[in-house]
């Protein structure tokens, strides 16, 4: 089948509400790269003299090519055309594997000192690579993307031997399959998209570690508390989700949070700062991640 494609250029500040508006506004899948692509570059090109354009993301999504598709696309292109740099583009997208495009430019890469992210069928050399073979498909997370690269950093670092984790907003499942195949006993995948639900199964069988991983949307979260607990969403839901997150974090347990750009660590940190000792936020470009152990009644 075919799909309506949506293009926007925006600066990087502006790209996780947009992210989220055209999630909302139907978008099957968001994906976000680095502007200045297909002759945006050249609309942009600065007068001389004049301040370049830096810092711009491309964010593209995809729609059904059907009248509802079309009609959401084009709303949201009318809708944020105000938050973009330029004009958003729209066109159809012929029936091809697009969600495996990725692939062609994708190498392994490492992420703290053993654990490897690598397009299924690739290996390293490494002799104590832990590696995680990832087709996500639909859903997001390869770990290309600062936020992912920040969590993915974070628990090669972090002591998960026989533990379990909570992963709320797993996309691809990259997270979840990170904590078990570092030795965590079990782990529990959160998403409101059944996409990204049913690409975190797959990616968990494919990477043998589908046994100890159960996946739900929100509504089912569970209620148990887990000894480490990441959440890689946005600043909003994570200011809103605080205190289930605590709940969910059990006393003296680890606690990740990122999706959060830097001027925005101040007022998580504020929200999170009563229920955990928070370490010092890590910062990779404009993003945070902000981490903790929760507070055992002290």
């Amino acid at each position: 089948m075919a799909w309506i494609e949506l293009e926007l250029l925006a600066d990087s500040a502006q790209a996780p509400l947009l992210e989220a508006a055209l999630e909302n506004a139907g978008a099957l899948a968001v994906t976000l790269d680095e502007g200045g692509h297909d002759g945006f570059d050249e609309v942009l090109e600065p007068a001389p003299g004049a301040t370049p354009l830096w810092r711009q993301l491309r964010i593209t999504a995809l729609f059904e090519d059907d009248p509802t598709g079309t009609m959401q696309a084009e709303a949201a292109a009318a809708a944020l055309a105000a938050q973009c740099l330029v004009p958003p583009r729209l066109h159809r997208l012929e029936d091809r594997l697009w969600e495996r495009v990725w692939l062609e430019d994708l190498h392994p890469q490492r992420f703290g000192e053993r654990l490897w992210v690598c397009p299924r069928g690739r290996r390293v050399e490494a002799a104590d690579a832990i590696i995680i073979d990832l087709d996500p498909g639909l859903a997001f997370g390869t770990g290309h993307h600062a936020t992912t690269a920040l969590c993915l950093e974070w628990l090669d670092g972090a002591p998960l031997a026989g533990r379990t984790l909570i992963d709320v907003g797993c996309g691809s499942g990259i997270l979840a399959i990170a904590a078990l195949k570092l030795g965590a006993a079990r782990a529990i995948a959160i998403d409101h998209d059944p996409q990204a639900l049913e690409a975190t199964l797959e990616n968990a069988a494919a990477n043998a570690v589908a046994d100890r991983l159960s996946v739900h949307p929100p509504e089912q979260m569970p209620q148990e508390p887990a000894d480490v607990l990441v959440a890689n969403i946005l600043a909003g839901p994570l200011l809103e989700l605080a205190p289930t997150l605590a709940r969910l974090t059990k006393p003296a347990g680890q606690l990740a949070l990122s999706g959060i750009l830097a001027h925005q660590a101040e007022a998580i940190g504020d929200a999170y700062g009563a229920d955990f000792r928070l370490a010092p936020a890590r910062q990779r470009e404009d993003w945070v991640l902000i981490s903790g152990r929760r507070r055992s009644g002290d």
